[in-house]
């Protein structure tokens, strides 16, 4: 009989591995997706219609005030790493992942409810500002949590495969915060501005409701569950990485900076493309989301292809890529005509859905693989949102590097700098896509 129970109780434990593994790939979409619909259509709507409805008067600096907007919520983004972080690592990642959605939800759908600068005056930036700074609190512990969970719960062999999914949800976040403004921009002028571009949200309240029921299904991954049972907790993580990891510190801080591009093409782009390229903000809409759809489709090839060959070689190639593709894409958005946008689609697609896609679907296991289980959430929150940090101003230091001009090759070398140190810090960081989940970040307890 013992024998006959053995391989029951070996195959129930597989279908648990298996089912947790899946369950979190699908949250980590799922929630991924919900909360980064929240937060990006702020930067779809700063990039549109907030510099009329709540910086009126401004000139020529209230496109600048109302993107600067947008970056504000970068400031709070390594706050909440450093809260989310600590608490994921010491209370667990579960509970972490449900408050940072609550949070998000509750500011998104307030933001829909804001009185105008006509209505109330100079408290109507400023409510937006402190809105916007608790979406980036809770935008700080989403994506790193979401990975680590995803990347602790995968099979050994298939940790970026597993963990691209949280990617692939912040991409089709990304693709239905453009998408839903479309019909927006169908309305009459006076409706768009009066009640139209409030709606997408308040949908906020239903995107909450149902990324909560999915997120509730989820398990704690048996790492982190290990990592408890040994009391190998440490009660400040943040210290215990300063002390024992430095160096991973600084290099996954610099690899997160190529996140920059996301910010350029979606909100920058967005906003140059229709005033001075004179293409239709319609068509800019529906190109952004064309290409951030086709990445929810490549980025979980990537990164299978990051199990199969290691995650430096396609994360290098994926920087050489961009920087080329950056120039491409910004020298045919300045010199195309509204009439014939061909070009600026198929070098925007494969900017956003190929080169910055085959990085972007790496890290989300590559950075957390850097990092032992008890400082894991922590190491990879930090890093990524200093890195972010930075993607948050870019539409800002775009516009003002741009300037009266248009100088599209100032943008282009500002991006081509910030890719480039996240390909070399790629370079001097070690691999890691065949080490076991359990032993990543051992061999390197003690850096100098």
């Amino acid at each position: 009989m013992t024998m006959t129970a053995k391989p029951t109780s070996h195959v129930t434990h597989s279908d648990k591995k298996r089912r947790n593994a899946r369950n979190a790939a699908i949250s980590g979409f799922a929630g991924s997706a919900l909360e980064y619909y929240d937060f990006f259509i702020f930067a779809t709507a700063a990039a549109l219609y907030l510099q009329d409805l709540y910086f009126p008067g401004a000139g020529a600096s209230g496109q600048l005030f109302s993107l600067a907007t947008i970056g504000v919520a970068y400031i709070t983004r390594p706050l909440g790493a450093l809260l989310w972080g600590h608490l994921g690592d010491v209370i667990g990642r579960k509970k972490v992942l449900i408050a940072v959605l609550v949070l998000m939800g509750a500011s998104t759908f307030v933001i829909g409810l804001i009185p105008t600068y006509a209505q109330i005056g100079i408290w109507a930036p400023i409510i937006i500002v402190v809105l916007r700074l608790a979406q980036g609190l809770s935008a700080g512990g989403e994506s790193p949590g979401s990975a680590s969970l995803s990347m602790e719960h995968a099979p050994d062999n298939r940790r970026g495969f597993f963990s691209s999914w949280t990617m692939a949800g912040i991409t089709f976040g990304i693709v239905i915060s453009s998408a839903v403004f479309i019909p927006i921009q169908m309305l009459p002028e006076e409706a768009v501005m009066s009640w139209g571009w409030r709606v997408p949200f308040l949908l906020s309240a239903v995107v909450t409701v149902v990324a909560l029921i999915l997120r509730r299904t989820l398990d704690e991954p048996e790492v982190f569950v290990e990592t408890k049972a040994k009391a190998l907790v440490v009660k400040v993580p943040v210290f215990e990485l300063v002390k024992s990891h430095p160096k991973k510190l600084l290099l996954v801080t610099g690899m997160s900076l190529f996140t920059m591009v996301n910010t350029m093409i979606n909100v920058f782009t967005l906003t140059y493309g229709t005033e001075v390229s004179g293409i239709p903000k319609g068509e800019m809409l529906a190109f952004i989301s064309v290409a951030n759809l086709i990445a929810v489709f490549t980025l979980p090839m990537w990164a299978h292809l990051s199990d199969k060959f290691g995650r430096k070689p396609l994360f290098i190639t994926g920087t050489v890529l961009q920087i080329v593709l950056i120039f491409a894409f910004l020298w045919a958005l300045a010199n195309g005509e509204p009439s014939n946008t061909v070009i600026v689609w198929i070098l925007g697609i494969l900017l956003v859905a190929g080169a910055y896609s085959m990085t972007n679907s790496i890290y989300p296991a590559y950075f957390p693989e850097q990092f032992p289980a008890n400082v894991r959430y922590s190491g990879m929150a930090i890093c990524l949102m200093i890195g972010l940090l930075l993607a948050g101003f870019t539409p800002a230091i775009a516009q003002s590097i741009s300037g009266s001009d248009h100088n599209w090759i100032g943008v282009a070398l500002f991006a081509s700098v910030c890719v480039g140190i996240s390909g070399v810090c790629a370079l001097l960081c070690p691999e890691t896509y065949r080490t076991p989940t359990e032993k990543l970040g051992l061999s390197a307890k003690k850096e100098v």
